[in-house]
This record gives structure tokens, sequence and C-alpha cells, in this order.
């Protein structure tokens, strides 16, 4: 009755093999390889030696960095694994949109194809038929994937303008490109291998004023090569060099050459041999937002192309109006004071006159005769 009592109300749950039938407990530890007695003694003094260890709360990240200090040491500790494990774990996704509007010549297309060789992140787009709308670039860089922008604007066939821009918050830089020498113009004997990640050089004066510091920041996040990107040699072997002079920016491109006689590189062995290419950004204008918006700086010595090429013009018109006023003056001049008649003059010529009008005479008196 005992046992029929015990069925029905159950057997209470078993905490540890031994709880179980001896049958059953001994045929499921022959096949592990173990006695049944050691497994739950095992289990038991893990227990008894694992410290209890206080879960961090979901917010607590957040917590420890925004404000209060959080009450819990653990939380605490969480906080601190979970930012290390952020810092670890981020990776560098910097891609750059690439593009130019219609109407580019020659040069500049060259130009821009040689930019994109030295940026192995850029992606290209076709050419924008607008310029006046730029607010499409930031949708275009959207769809790429793409976080920063690179649009060559020409205007006239014959003047280039840069613009960089962080998309879609920005800042954003309108800059005009002068002095262009493109890589297959200038033929130099620098050759560096595609993809590879560059060192950037920046002048000491970038760290001068503020809207040169911005400039340096986001040339830096543009031109720099994300860490292993899929399309990126995992070496250096170019400097790009970005000086700051007579307010503009000269970027130049050089090869690090390394003697082949020495196994051990050292920056006092190393050469370096430019590559190309050449150009020099003019800044213009610094934006708040992307391709517009608050204007942060404006550059007061700037003068547009065609502000210079009227005053070419100015100045060719006033040679010449110079050149006609001085010979309208001389005329006048010739007019107001005539040349003195020579005492000489005509001395023979009246002779000679006469002597022809005697000869006139004495043949028509034969004549009559």
């Amino acid at each position: 009755m005992a046992k029929r009592k015990q069925r029905e109300d159950g057997p209470a749950p078993a905490a540890d093999a031994d709880a179980r039938p001896k049958k059953q407990a001994k045929q499921q530890f022959k096949k592990k390889g173990a006695k049944p007695g050691q497994a739950a003694d095992g289990a038991k003094a893990a227990a008894v030696a694992a410290p209890a260890v206080a879960k961090p709360s979901r917010g607590a990240f957040s917590t420890a960095l925004a404000g209060p200090k959080p009450a819990d040491a653990g939380a605490v500790a969480g906080a601190g694994a979970a930012a290390a494990a952020a810092g670890a774990s981020f990776k560098n996704k910097e891609k750059v949109l690439i593009l130019s509007t219609r109407g580019c010549t020659y040069r500049y297309r060259h130009l821009m194809e040689d930019v994109m060789a030295l940026l192995p992140h850029s992606k290209k787009e076709s050419k924008l038929d607008t310029k006046s709308d730029r607010g499409v670039l930031n949708e275009v860089a959207d769809l790429k994937g793409c976080s920063a922008v690179l649009f060559f604007e020409v205007r006239k066939k014959q003047d280039l303008y840069l613009w960089l821009s962080k998309t879609p918050d920005g800042p954003s830089v309108k800059f005009h490109v002068a002095n262009v020498h493109t890589m297959a113009e200038v033929k130099l004997s620098g050759n560096h291998l595609k993809g590879s990640r560059p060192v950037l050089s920046f002048d000491a004066a970038f760290d001068a004023q503020p809207h040169t510091q911005l400039l340096k920041e986001m040339l830096t996040q543009t031109f720099a090569t994300p860490k292993r990107h899929h399309k990126a040699k995992p070496f250096f072997d170019h400097v790009l060099s970005f000086t700051l002079a007579d307010g503009r920016v000269w970027v130049r491109n050089y090869q690090l050459v390394v003697p082949p006689d020495k196994k051990r590189i050292h920056p006092d062995n190393a050469s370096l041999v430019e590559v190309g290419p050449r150009f020099c950004l003019n800044p213009i204008k610094i934006f708040a937002g992307s391709f517009g918006g608050t204007t942060l700086y404006d550059n007061p010595e700037y003068m547009s192309p065609n502000a210079i090429r009227a005053a070419v013009k100015r100045k060719a018109a006033g040679k010449y109006g110079s050149k006609v006023a001085a010979r309208d003056r001389r005329t006048e001049h010739k007019a107001a004071n005539p040349t003195p008649r020579a005492p000489m003059e005509g001395l023979f010529k009246g002779d000679e006159g006469e002597d022809m009008e005697e000869e006139v005479e004495t043949g028509e008196d034969e004549g009559s005769e």
C-alpha cells in the first residue's frame, strides 16, 4: 500500500543521479564512462566553488558613460568590458563616391581617374546631368553605401571645382583646382603598387587655424585607406603630401624607395620619388551641411576665374586704347606744329620749270612756220 501511495503521489524530483533507479543510473553512466556518484559530487563541488557574479544590466554601458555611477561594482566591470569590446570590434568602413559633371575635359577626366587609382576604397558613378541641384548626390551616396563624396564640377569647360563632402550631414568644402598635372602628362620616374595604403603627410601649418584643422580631418578621412579593405594591399609604399602654402593646399604623391642592398628598412636609407598627379586646392567656402547649409568659412582672398579673365581683358583693352590715344595725340601735334620750310627747298625746281616752258614755246613757233 505504501508503494502504491508513493506511485500515485508521484516521486519527488531528483536533484542528482543517485535519486534515480539504480539500474537506469548504472546504464547511463556506463555509457559515459563514469560512476553514478562521481557526477553528483563534482556538480556539487563546482556549485560551491563558483562565485556568484552579478550580471550587468542592459543600461550599464550607457549609464557608466552618461551620468551617475552605478552602485553595483559588477555593472562597472560590465561597462568596461563592453566598451573594450566595442573599441576592439570597430571597423573603418569609409567609402568615397567619385563622379563629375557633363562637359568634363580630357585633362580633368584623367585627373579624376588618377585620384580613383589612389583610393582603392572609392566607387565611381556616371556623370551628373545637373549643376544646380547637388542634393541629389546625398541620395546617390546613400544608394552606393558611401560616406564621402568627391565631386568634380567643371564650368565653361575650363574651370574645375572640387567638392569634398561628408554625407549626409556634412560638413562640405568647395575647392578651386589649379595647376593640374596628370600622371600621363608629367611622366615621372616614380611608381608604386596600385591599391597600397598611403602614408598621409600634413604640414604643421594645418594646426594653426580652426578651418585648416577641419580641412586636415576631412582630407584624412577621405584619403586614408581603411585597414584590411578587400581591395587594399596590407603595406605602405607611397606618401601623400598635403602642404599648406599661400592659403592653398598643394597635393603631391611620392613613392617610398628603399635601396635593394639594405636588408633592414630605416628612414635614413629610404628616399622619395615623385609619382603624380599634381594639383593645387584653393578653399573657397566651408559649409556646415552636405553641399550647402550654414557657411563656416569664406576665403576673403579668393578671386573667381571669371574675374581674373575680365581683369586680363581690361588690361589688354587698356593697352590697345593707350596706343590709339598716343596715335591721335601725335596726329594733333603734327597739325599744330608743322615742320618749317627748308631754305634750299625749290631752289633748282624753278629753273627747270622755266627751261621747259621756253622749249615748249620754241617748238610751237617752229611748227607754225
